[in-house]
């Protein structure tokens, strides 16, 4: 087995077909060692890491906000800054550790610097459902591939 160069080998010689997973987190062997020795998180892709904010993997990306990032979350809230966001993604991931949840990508688009996700959650308590959300969110990076700009659209069903 030849050693890799760069995480895209890993991913290649790991079958890695460009869906979300912790493939850079999980692989083995010589591509594992590739890892160790380099900083893992700067081979995140663009939609990588739109795919973890969107299914509440919140701190796998944190060092992925621009400063002065905003998101914003139609007719509820609006977050401006980092440190706004990540507060808010911390109170977030708080309720999700609470419940059981189920996050179902449904699409993913990404063009330049622009990727939008939308998919399904499910939250249970008790086996019992709590609320079910269908969920838009549209991203945009900045030079640095920085998250800028998020808007989410959060609309709550019955289903």
């Amino acid at each position: 087995k030849s050693i890799p160069q760069s995480p895209a080998d890993c991913f290649i010689t790991r079958g890695f077909k460009g869906g979300f997973s912790d493939t850079f987190l999980s692989v083995s062997g010589h591509c594992s060692d590739f890892l160790n020795r380099t900083n893992r998180r700067t081979f995140m892709t663009n939609k990588v890491k739109s795919l973890a904010f969107s299914n509440g993997q919140f701190e796998k990306i944190y060092d992925f906000i621009a400063d002065n990032a905003v998101w914003t979350v139609i007719e509820e809230n609006t977050f401006t800054g980092k440190k706004a966001i990540v507060a808010n993604c911390e109170q977030v991931g708080n309720y999700f550790k609470s419940v059981t949840t189920k996050f179902e990508t449904l699409n993913v688009v990404e063009d330049k610097n622009k990727v939008v996700v939308n998919g399904t959650a499910e939250f249970l308590k008790n086996k019992k459902r709590v609320s079910f959300i269908s969920a838009c969110d549209l991203y945009e990076f900045n030079h640095n591939d920085q998250i800028q700009k998020i808007t989410s659209y959060c609309i709550p069903s019955e289903k």
